[in-house]
């Protein structure tokens, strides 16, 4: 499998992930099953390797995190500025 990285990032969101589960009281073991509930195959070792920059996030699972935690994409990307402007995370 090819592996797919974005300056040393598995995902671009990894930390506002993190922050935003928190903020909504969800562990992720309970993100995983309101994600399953949007038919979205992850279980709670997959949440952790996202909130490790471990695996890369689809655009659909984005969109959800973003649902579930009331949160506007921005506001999951915003680390993205950093990535992009030589900055680490």
């Amino acid at each position: 499998m090819k592996r797919t990285e974005f300056r040393d990032n598995r995902n671009v969101i990894y930390k506002q992930l993190k922050i935003a589960r928190t903020k909504a009281g969800l562990t992720q073991t309970q993100l995983a099953a309101k994600m399953q509930l949007f038919n979205i195959s992850i279980d709670q070792q997959m949440i952790s390797k996202i909130e490790n920059n471990m695996r890369i996030v689809t655009d659909y699972e984005l969109a959800c995190f973003c649902e579930i935690l009331l949160i506007d994409e921005k506001e999951l990307l915003k680390d993205y500025r950093n990535i992009n402007s030589g900055d680490s995370l």
